[in-house]
């Protein structure tokens, strides 16, 4: 029986679980990885004080994230083709999340669709939503996570063009997965990802199969999203965006003060410093190397929240120090979920959890909203 202790537990069992082309799709990064790396190397130079001799009695995690009371301020990131870890990945994902008390946020591009997750959820998830030129299709999918009771609209606004990724390329990502000699073989070692599989009829991008005239199998799906990068998107768009969807906004995507001040003009509710996980643009700062600035750029005419490189509990008090009001893991919780379903996703929320939990301890704090940089060691972050 394997003892699950840390994320990195999760993820040496994930890349047992799941098959290469999936596991390499969720635990990669663009070109030569640097800031892939970097976002969470950057966390690692961050220090801590240890306090001693404080009343560490009735500590609490409890906070909020745009008006929402979370259990901690942790969401579940948008991650494309969750389905792909893990049978149904999403909605197992999500429950999980409700369960647990933080917020999921579904990607435009999950494999188990909008409609899917609202049957199997009994409370509000958030959407994440790319903009495409097919605007018609835009608004029907606003439309349609309105008609599912989201609760946030999260847009992304880096990916008018798409990092290049090498190891999809190799891999041939595709979703199904195409039934090559190499991919059949590799399978064959992941007998429980197979079966789930096997009982689920969802492998395909469901938001989109099926919504679009121009896409309505998976071979004329690559076809149709290779041409839907759009890039003419601006801020015009977003206040479009934000006038169809009529609630809580959060742009996710932000990593220049300049662009923060922006966000805050679009009358957003909330931004993410993310560079999408070292996806895109590779060279590009890591997103705690970038908070405190655009922290300080707002000064706190929006609510900032972070993504990239979060691995602990400890990450996540690093981030909160540094100004961040929330947080959202990816990897780690497609760790849990490739590992082992639902339960995995639950394994690493409980883990960040109880090392935030202890953490902020050791700092001598017992309320999360309470953190400020006062519990870091000077001259160990910028």
């Amino acid at each position: 029986m394997t003892i699950i202790t840390c994320i990195e537990d999760l993820r040496v069992l994930a890349q047992k679980r799941v098959p290469r082309m999936f596991y390499d799709y969720a635990d990669s990064g663009s070109w030569t990885e640097s800031t892939y790396r970097a976002n969470a190397s950057d966390f690692e130079k961050i220090k801590f004080r240890q306090r001693v001799a404080v009343n560490l009695e009735n500590r609490t995690l409890q906070s909020t994230m745009v008006g929402q009371e979370v259990a901690m301020p942790v969401a579940l990131a948008p991650t494309g083709m969750a389905g792909m870890q893990h049978a149904d990945g999403e909605i197992l994902a999500a429950k999980a999340a409700e369960k647990f008390g933080v917020p999921f946020t579904l990607s435009t591009m999950s494999i188990c669709s909008i409609e899917d997750v609202a049957a199997r959820t009994s409370k509000p998830f958030w959407f994440q939503l790319y903009v495409m030129k097919d605007r018609e299709f835009i608004g029907r999918l606003i439309d349609r996570a309105k008609a599912a009771h989201c609760s946030a609209l999260v847009l992304t606004l880096d990916l008018q063009v798409l990092g290049q990724r090498h190891k999809d390329l190799r891999n041939g990502l595709s979703a199904p997965p195409r039934l090559t000699l190499a991919n059949l073989v590799n399978m064959m070692g992941k007998p429980r990802w197979c079966l789930g599989m096997l009982g689920t009829p969802r492998r395909g991008f469901g938001n989109i199969v099926g919504h679009v005239t121009a896409a309505s199998d998976m071979t004329s799906l690559s076809s149709w999203t290779a041409q839907q990068f759009d890039l003419t998107l601006s801020w015009n768009d977003v206040e479009w965006i934000k006038r169809r969807w009529g609630g809580k906004l959060i742009i996710k995507g932000v990593m220049d003060a300049e662009d923060a001040r922006l966000a805050v003009a679009s009358g957003a509710d909330a931004l993410i410093v993310s560079n999408h996980g070292g996806r895109q643009l590779d060279g590009a700062q890591s997103s705690i190397g970038a908070l405190p600035a655009i922290v300080d750029a707002v000064g706190g005419g929006i609510e900032v929240h972070m993504d990239g490189g979060i691995r602990s509990g400890q990450d996540v008090l690093k981030a909160l120090a540094l100004g961040a009001k929330g947080v959202y893991i990816g990897r780690p919780f497609l760790y849990g979920l490739g590992a082992k379903g639902e339960a995995g996703v639950t394994a690493c929320l409980d883990i960040i959890r109880n090392e935030l939990d202890l953490t902020m301890a050791f700092c001598g704090l017992r309320d999360v909203r309470l953190v400020d940089k006062n519990i870091l060691l000077p001259g160990t972050y910028s």
